[in-house]
């Protein structure tokens, strides 16, 4: 993926697509930002004990999955 032509968004930007204050859910990891809003596990901006509008490359350790799970999601622009 040609991350140079994505959108930037910063770190304020993305917490704003955490599900309650706009419909956009997003999240970033590895530093690009994934729309997670068609997802049925991330209602509400909430999946398990991660939340939506933040950078999850930290928690990933945690979840029961790996990184491909993003796969699913479109890539909608990168994390400044």
């Amino acid at each position: 993926m040609e991350t140079n032509l994505l959108k930037g968004y910063t770190r304020s930007q993305l917490a704003l697509r955490n599900g309650n204050d706009r419909e956009e859910i997003w999240c970033a990891y590895q530093g690009l930002i994934y729309d997670v809003s068609a997802s049925r596990l991330w209602r509400n901006g909430k999946h398990y004990e991660h939340w939506a509008g933040q950078d999850l490359t930290d928690e990933l350790v945690d979840a029961p999955h790996n990184a491909l799970v993003f796969d699913r999601f479109k890539v909608i622009g990168k994390l400044l």
